[in-house]
């Protein structure tokens, strides 16, 4: 900036038009004196100083003041905020006005930028917690559709919603029943005509487009291991079952009726689409990797997506979809879970059942598929085990189950048909299930809403071993070969844990806390290690556990679970990968060589493995069957969860 002028001549300027002195430029400029000062020193004001006088003494001129006012840059004016007026009023107006729009852009400009940034940030956090989401059942009318004295389950809905399907014991065998909503009135379908309809992992029934036919799923024996599996279908108002999909395990049809999604019962559930009631020719548009599943297809309602439920049966689920084209699936869930029986209510509101990592539930679920959010919809402590809805999406139909598990004994006689009569066992808890026998006791688990435990039952008196407070207790206790020691594995606080503990409940203590376990541990001959399932980069397969605290290793390398070792230790027999609705037995020795058993598939729902007691004259609960397998050892199948 200018230099003060120092030393300058006197001014030709009339003595009217000078200031003599800061006091008088500071009064004409309408500022302090140290204002004035400021803006000579450092933007060059025009100020003289006279010759031979002290520093202090100054002049200037009226005109060179208001020429440089007019051309100063404009910020000068704003520096102690007084925004005072030139002492020109012609030339002051209009910079006035121009000072005046700048300063309020100055306060305006960063005020909007904080609310732009405000309004971002509010826009994710709503996006983040669905500030907006509703949920779709919040004014729902609730109406009681069956209440019969024994099970119903698997219910489905009409397009229209005025006819609920659903599976009931209630004249004996499981049969397919329907009714018109409101009317009270139930009729039975089947008549016993279809007795291998129940298949929990899938979606039972449904309904032609039109509502006139109820379809079932059926397996039918023919000879094969896994049976003829196929969709059948009955006449809603009562007439003859019929095949209805042959070879085909589940299906949807589209909201408009033309188009088929299926898949078949083979290895992966191979999914087809196809153009009519016809199955399709063409190459499967998915099919699950090697020992997972692809069930409860489902068309959305812009027949854009297909949804279903992919994963490891029973409880490594989750939702996905793809394309009716193909390509690569899309997951839509994150629940790693029992999740099952997928219905859009419109196109970005799914509902879902879905079981937590304790095992507990399943729970009735809703997210919109855009925002994947998942919601739970009811707090009750009652799980669900199926859902379905109208084609609009303004009626469900949900089955919830209070579960009531008792145990039974039933002696075994010379003959098959001798003393056959059975007889419950009296427990002080409310419900016992997987029981398993000791010498001269019992153990069992039972369930509160808060957690399961293990009890034992012997003499007519029943103790509690071990309790945790929210665990599940998966597969069963297994008991050692002496009968001294008790293994089982609980899921808690999504972490697995394999206890061992002395038969009368004390020194529990974990010996594997590392592994995802899956189904039952079995004590390996010599009481000095636990075999067990465990998950590994997807797949399951045995690992050995000692109970002396070292680590655990592998056993068998494929695909393997639900270990049952020989009484005589020389091989120890597991299930193969679940393919379609059956399981391979095989067996390998201690030294993982293959041992050699008869051909055996088992179908799902009889796919757990136990021996016998060799000196054993009581069977507890559930029903049996027993297969031969070796010329020394007696083997059972169990229904999955007895």
């Amino acid at each position: 900036m200018g230099e003060p002028t120092v030393g300058a001549p006197p001014s030709d300027r009339p003595l009217e038009d000078r200031l003599d002195s800061w006091k008088e430029i500071a009064a004409y400029l309408k500022r302090d004196v140290t204002t004035v000062q400021r803006w000579e020193r450092r933007e060059g004001m025009p100020v003289h100083r006279h010759q031979h006088e002290r520093m202090g003494s100054v002049y200037a001129s009226r005109a060179d003041l208001n020429e440089w006012m007019r051309s100063r840059n404009l910020r000068v004016g704003q520096e102690n905020g007084n925004n005072a007026l030139s002492p020109d009023p012609l030339a002051q107006r209009p910079r006035s006005a121009i000072s005046t729009f700048l300063t309020r852009w100055t306060f305006v400009l960063p005020l909007a930028a904080v609310g732009c940034a405000l309004a971002i940030g509010a826009s994710f956090w709503f996006q983040r917690t669905e500030h907006f989401w509703r949920n779709p059942i919040a004014d729902a009318r609730f109406q009681t559709v069956t209440d019969f004295g024994g099970m119903e389950q698997a219910a489905a809905l009409s397009r229209d919603g005025h006819f609920v399907a659903f599976l009931s014991d209630r004249d004996g065998p499981m049969d397919v029943w329907v009714t018109q909503v409101g009317s009270g009135q139930f009729h039975n379908l089947t008549r016993g005509s279809a007795p291998g309809l129940v298949n929990p992992s899938v979606r039972n029934l449904g309904f032609s487009p039109d509502g006139s036919l109820v379809t079932f799923w059926d397996r039918r024996q023919d000879g094969s291991s896994g049976g003829n599996i196929g969709i059948w279908a009955v006449p809603t108002l009562g007439g003859q079952p019929r095949p209805y999909l042959e070879g085909v395990g589940e299906f949807d049809w589209s909201r408009e009726g033309t188009r088929l999604v299926y898949h078949t019962p083979g290895p992966g559930d191979p999914l087809f689409v196809s153009d009519g009631g016809v199955r399709s020719e063409n190459r499967p548009i998915f099919t699950a990797p090697a020992g997972e599943h692809s069930h409860f297809p489902l068309w959305s309602p812009d027949t854009a997506f297909i949804y279903f439920s992919q994963g490891g049966l029973p409880d490594k689920l989750d939702i996905w979809r793809i394309r009716p084209t193909g390509g690569t699936p899309e997951r839509i869930t994150s629940h790693m879970g029992r999740v099952i029986y997928p219905v859009l209510l419109d196109r970005r509101t799914l509902m879902y059942l879905a079981s937590d990592p304790d095992g507990s539930g399943p729970w009735l679920y809703g997210m919109d598929v855009e925002r994947r959010i998942p919601h739970r919809l009811t707090s009750g402590l009652d799980p669900y085990t199926s859902l379905a809805a109208s084609a609009d999406g303004r009626r469900l139909v949900v089955t919830r189950a209070t579960p009531n598990r008792t145990l039974w004994r039933l002696r075994i006689g010379d003959s098959p048909t001798a003393g056959l009569e059975a007889a419950p066992i009296p427990l002080t808890t409310t419900m016992g299930f997987s029981p398993r026998l000791g010498p001269n006791y019992l153990l069992y688990v039972s369930a509160t809403g808060r957690g399961e435990s293990i009890w034992k039952l012997a003499n007519g008196t029943t103790t509690e071993l071990w309790r945790g407070e929210g665990a599940r207790v998966f597969g069963g206790p297994a008991i050692s070969p002496d009968g001294r020691y008790v293994a089982f594995s609980i899921r808690q606080h999504g972490q697995t844990f394999l206890y061992v503990m002395l038969a009368d409940g004390t020194n529990a203590r974990i010996v594997a806390d590392s592994l995802d376990l899956q189904g039952a541990p079995a004590w390996a001959p010599d009481g000095q290690s636990i075999t067990s399932a465990a998950d590994d980069h997807g797949v399951p397969h045995l690992f050995r556990v000692p109970v002396n605290g070292r680590s655990p290793t592998s056993f068998v390398q494929e695909y393997s679970v639900d270990p049952v070792w020989a009484p005589d230790g020389r091989f120890v027999v597991y299930l193969g990968p679940d393919i379609g609705t059956t399981f391979s037995v095989k067996a390998v020795t201690p030294e993982v060589t293959p041992h050699s058993l008869p051909a055996l598939t088992l179908t799902r729902g009889l796919d757990t493995l136990s021996s016998c007691p060799e000196d054993g004259h009581w069977c507890s609960c559930e029903e049996r069957l027993n297969i031969r397998i070796s010329g020394s050892s007696t083997w059972r199948r169990a229904p999955s969860g007895s």
